[in-house]
């Protein structure tokens, strides 16, 4: 019978900062691709695809922030 791993939270902090800097690196160069784009559609592409990394990394944020706070309370 096939029993469910258990709930290992202990690295929650560490992935979810390793995503927040992925995502802002990708960010940042997308911020290049629309200095130097000269197309205006794919520059409001590119400025909307930035705005749900601005959203995603506030969610994140706010994640990890949760997450340190069980990870000091002992995951209660």
């Amino acid at each position: 019978m096939n029993r469910p791993k258990p709930d290992d939270r202990r690295d929650n902090v560490d992935r979810i900062q390793n995503n927040i800097d992925h995502t802002i690196a990708n960010f940042r160069e997308t911020e290049d691709m629309i200095e130097n784009s000269v197309d205006t559609k794919q520059k409001s592409e590119l400025q909307a695809k930035n705005e749900r990394r601005e959203n995603a990394i506030k969610g994140m944020r706010k994640e990890i922030r949760d997450e340190a706070l069980d990870k000091k309370n002992g995951y209660v």
